[in-house]
Order: structure tokens, then C-alpha cells, then sequence
């Protein structure tokens, strides 16, 4: 079963939060046949601020950790699922929100080497993040978090 048909069996709707891959987890949930359907959208919160702003990271969270975090991302998960449960005026707890932050490289940001990436989910079963090590260059990385994200939302999906 796709994730598209795999959601809407389980009474789900999907959204995103990204930051390292930049639109890349929206574009493959929307390549799939009958994506709108259950596929709300994404915010592509690039920048900290946008982060704190726009999904409501704690600010005082990237300070001392950066927004390469496992906390951040779940962080971000949540802020994604609450903003699109309430533009579509859904009940929350059908929403299930995945996020990505990361280092695409190539430098690293503070001590978190190239290619460090996490992955954070937030549904009605609570907050989760996964940490990966990638390797490639940015595009690379990008796309590689981008279907660990999918692959993410389908265990997600699975545990409903």
C-alpha cells in the first residue's frame, strides 16, 4: 500500500516541517497519486528564526544546541501539526507532522559534522526523532532525508 493510501485508511492527514531538505519531503508525498487527499503542505522554515517563529522552537533551544537537534526537530514536528491542524481546522490528533534538520555540509555547524540529519515526527502517539549520519554532498543528503522522512511517516502510520 502507498503512504498516500496507507494514511487515508488510518483517518490521517500529513504535513511537514523542513529545514535541511527545503521542500524535498512535500515534493515526493505529493508525486504520489491522490496526495491531496490527505497531504496538507509544508513549511520550509529554513532559517532559526523561522524555526522559533513560524513553528515555535524554543529560541532558547537553538541557542544552546543549534537547530541540529533531536529535540529541535520534534520541536518542529509539533509546531508544523498544531499550525496545520488549525488552518484546516482538522481535530489534531488526526494530524501527523514530520520534520528535517540537519547539515547538508559542506561545513560543519558548531561540533555537528556534515551529513548529521534528524528526523522528528509528531502525531497523536506522541514526539520522536531519529538521528542518521549521510553521506554525499548537499543535494545528496538532501534527497536521502528526504526518504528517511517518508520511510519515518510509513512506521508512523503503521503504529496506528
Amino acid at each position: 500500500m502507498n503512504l498516500i493510501a496507507l494514511a487515508e485508511s488510518k483517518g490521517m492527514y500529513l504535513c511537514a516541517a523542513e529545514s535541511l531538505t527545503a521542500g524535498r519531503i512535500a515534493t515526493e508525498i505529493a508525486n504520489y497519486p491522490g496526495a491531496s487527499k490527505v497531504f496538507l503542505g509544508s513549511i520550509v522554515s529554513y532559517s532559526d528564526s523561522s524555526k522559533s517563529g513560524l513553528l515555535a522552537v524554543a529560541a532558547n533551544l537553538i541557542a544552546e544546541r543549534t537547530s541540529v537537534d533531536a529535540e529541535v526537530a520534534i520541536q518542529m514536528a509539533r509546531g508544523a501539526r498544531a499550525k496545520f491542524a488549525e488552518a484546516n481546522r482538522l481535530d489534531i490528533e488526526k494530524v501527523m507532522a514530520v520534520s528535517a534538520t540537519g547539515v547538508a555540509g559542506p561545513d560543519s555547524v558548531g561540533d555537528k559534522p556534515p551529513g548529521l540529519v534528524l528526523i522528528g515526527i509528531a502525531s497523536s502517539q506522541g514526539g520522536r526523532a531519529t538521528s542518521l549520519q549521510l553521506a554525499g554532498n548537499r543535494s545528496e543528503i538532501s534527497e536521502l532525508a528526504a526518504m528517511a522522512a517518508l520511510a519515518l511517516i510509513r512506521e508512523e502510520l503503521e503504529r496506528f
